[in-house]
């Protein structure tokens, strides 16, 4: 057991890596620039030299000739530290348990109107559109339609727990920015590839989006890889195995690995810049994808 100048003792988590000290049991690699005691993605602020713990900013802003605004919080990728860090994934829980509710109050009557199809096709009730006769809305309402009970119950299971830590991490902006963008490139390659007529809903794409953003984020902060990469195999066996649409899997995961890259490993002086320039050639390379198979088909 260790003493920390200044601070109290760090205890060394079961994995042998330090928790937070305002989050125990929060294992970190990370220790505050000033304090030296450790701090987790959510507790960490950008300071010119690694990162500070929101205590240390606040003793530290207003001092000297450095106005408060210059100290603001900031998470590692640059957003601001909000005082409820999950507020936009508590929301996106929200939007797909209501369209669920939804779903299921009019016997998933409109489900056909709303998920994503590859072209036209005949059913019972007569001929459904897709998104090669220009009903490109399919991409992002797809999104967040679910097939059932268990279905929307692991996505959502997923959303929280990885959703939550990366919000915190990322801060709001680019978390949704992140979540949206690797939903829609699982609805694009997933329209790309697979069979002109074959439905596909679900948020899956982009829990995935997040599940590849959160390793980039973990190798970033220099975390234990074993359990991501364990969790990782489980779904991918899930998805090959279940009749699932691996290609929404496929194309949100490697989105979100892009976009994190450039969210976290972007230098301090054109962050702003790299991030968005990233988050921009993921969506062109996504609209891209739908007009080639809009091409194809039409």
């Amino acid at each position: 057991m260790e003493q920390l100048p200044g601070g109290p003792e760090r205890q060394p988590a079961a994995g042998g890596l330090p928790s937070c000290y305002r989050h125990p049991g929060v294992e970190t690699g990370i220790s505050c620039v000033r304090c030296e005691r450790p701090i987790c993605p959510q507790c960490m602020i950008s300071a010119s030299v690694g990162f500070q713990c929101p205590e240390c900013v606040r003793g530290g802003s207003g001092t000297g000739s450095t106005p408060a605004a210059a100290s603001r919080p900031r998470t590692v990728a640059g957003g601001s530290v909000t005082a409820d860090p999950r507020m936009i994934t508590k929301i996106l829980i929200g939007i797909n348990v209501l369209v669920f509710i939804l779903q299921v109050a009019n016997n998933n009557s409109f489900d056909s109107s709303y998920e994503l199809v590859g072209q036209a096709q005949t059913t019972p009730f007569g001929p459904l559109v897709g998104v090669a006769q220009g009903q490109w809305y399919r991409l992002v309402t797809a999104m967040f339609m679910h097939g059932g009970y268990a279905h929307i119950g692991f996505n959502m299971l997923s959303l929280w727990w990885i959703g939550g830590p990366l919000e915190a991490a990322l801060g709001r902006a680019r978390y949704i920015s992140l979540y949206l963008l690797s939903g829609l490139a699982g609805s694009a390659l997933t329209y790309l590839i697979a069979a002109p007529n074959q439905p596909s809903l679900g948020a899956s794409g982009a829990v995935f989006g997040l599940l590849g953003a959160t390793g980039v984020l973990m190798k970033r902060m220099n975390y234990d890889m074993r359990p991501l990469f364990g969790l990782l195999v489980v779904n991918v066996i899930f998805t090959f195995t279940g009749g699932i649409a691996w290609q929404a899997h496929l194309g949100g995961f490697v989105a979100g690995i892009i976009i994190a890259i450039g969210m976290v490993h972007a230098p301090r002086e054109r962050r702003t810049l790299l991030q968005f320039g990233t988050c921009a050639l993921v969506l062109l390379a996504t609209v891209a994808m739908v007009l080639a198979r809009t091409a194809m088909l039409t």
